[in-house]
């Protein structure tokens, strides 16, 4: 890996950083090669009669110490089986943060239900607690605490409030594999949670996701959700066996088998993500113009992203030139990350649902999805610029990415 200096001190990359979407930035070895040629000729690519998806399951509930892991098609579709576990009734109401992937929303309006956004800490850009705790009312049903970028939420605070209201606590893992929070894992604090396998994850197999918990009836509710609602072990194809309207989210053998062997990576993959950022903060200690990932005492960041937070961001202007100027020297980042909260989309303003209905939101909806819903998310935003983290770093890689930064931010 080479780089050198213009005299205007601008950095110029001659090679790409490792990146998510190319083997520079992947795990994937022979492990996975070999349990893929282990589902191909066993002849039978489908859950419902292999070996790999069943096995990963069971492998991950245990290293989560869990009894209970379903794997699917995605991390949206492991969202939308923690939901179904609700069976909740229209016009149910789910606390979320405007700061999050579609898909964390997009199955409570699967399921009729209203997203209600609370607003973020400043600091973490996580869930507010005391935010969410104004945003209850009695149509309630849940909190999805969205651990973002690698951090995890205030899950004390969270888990009380849940706790007190008699609410169900979902935490949304897909970006913060084996964080930890006050020395427990991510996922394993709420009643259920989920985890991604999308190609940018920690670890992925392409496209797939993981529901686990420590709730039996939850299980059960969940396994079948995820296939049609068809219990296999009954021995009939008998009309009566479909219970209730469900999914087909079922994960194939090759995904399985790829999912399988990468979760077995995941901790050297957070190590290694954990010990290079740490370092990239050590160099920036004496760079004003932009300021580090906040840690909260008591957990352990994963840096699925690094969240690089330019302390003069001036509307986000500031933000975008500094951005422009990183990216241009090859470090690959999402400046302003998703750039507007998830309630500014055309879905929630328009709103875009069900044909012209605009349901859920016309029949239920509460609140006004325009600017000023949730300010801190938004002043968040204008600040942050979000650098894509990766295993595979070098401590050389890392000191050039501290130069370019320090270099954009003059």
């Amino acid at each position: 890996m080479v780089s050198t200096t213009t005299q205007s001190g601008e950095i110029v990359r001659r090679d790409a950083l490792p990146h998510f979407m190319n083997a520079s930035g992947r795990t994937f070895g022979e492990e996975e090669e070999q349990l893929v040629l282990e589902a191909l000729r066993s002849g039978c690519l489908s859950k419902t009669g292999g070996s790999m998806v069943r096995r990963l399951e069971q492998e991950f509930a245990a290293m989560l110490d869990l009894p209970f892991a379903t794997a699917c098609s995605s991390g949206t579709a492991a969202v939308h089986l923690c939901l179904s576990a609700l069976h909740l009734e229209p016009g149910d109401e789910i606390i979320v943060p405007p700061v999050t992937d579609i898909g964390t929303i997009l199955p409570i309006l699967w399921q009729n239900a209203v997203p209600v956004f609370a607003d973020v800490e400043p600091l973490t850009m996580t869930l507010d607690p005391n935010d969410v705790c104004q945003k209850i009312t009695g149509r309630t049903r849940a909190i999805i605490a969205v651990h973002v970028a690698g951090q995890m939420c205030d899950m004390a605070s969270l888990r009380k409030l849940a706790d007190e209201r008699k609410l169900v606590l979902i935490e949304d893992c897909s970006q913060a594999y084996w964080a930890e929070y006050k020395g427990n894992l991510a996922g394993t604090i709420g009643d259920m949670a989920c985890f991604s396998l999308q190609q940018s994850k920690h670890v992925t197999c392409g496209e797939g996701g993981l529901m686990v918990t420590h709730n039996a009836q939850y299980a059960r509710t969940v396994g079948l959700f995820a296939d049609k609602a068809w219990p296999r072990d009954i021995n009939s194809l008998g009309s009566g066996r479909f219970l209730f309207l469900a999914q087909n989210y079922r994960m194939s053998e090759l995904q399985g088998a790829v999912a399988l062997a990468q979760i077995r990576r995941v901790q050297t993959v957070v190590s290694h993500r954990r010990r290079s950022a740490e370092l990239l903060t050590s160099l920036l200690g004496n760079t004003t113009a932009v300021t580090t990932p906040y840690i909260p005492a008591g957990t352990k960041h994963s840096y699925w992203l690094y969240l690089l937070r330019v302390a003069q961001p001036k509307n986000g202007t500031n933000t975008q030139r500094i951005g422009d100027a990183l990216v241009a020297q090859g470090v690959p980042a999402w400046i302003r990350y998703i750039v507007d909260p998830l309630y500014l989309s055309p879905l929630f303003t328009e709103p875009a649902t069900y044909g012209t209905s605009g349901y859920p939101f016309r029949d239920f909806g509460t609140q006004r999805f325009e600017r000023g819903l949730c300010p801190h998310a938004e002043a968040a935003l204008d600040s942050v610029i979000a650098i894509h983290w990766n295993e595979n770093l070098t401590d050389v890689h890392v000191r050039e990415v501290a130069a370019a930064i320090s270099n954009a931010a003059h």
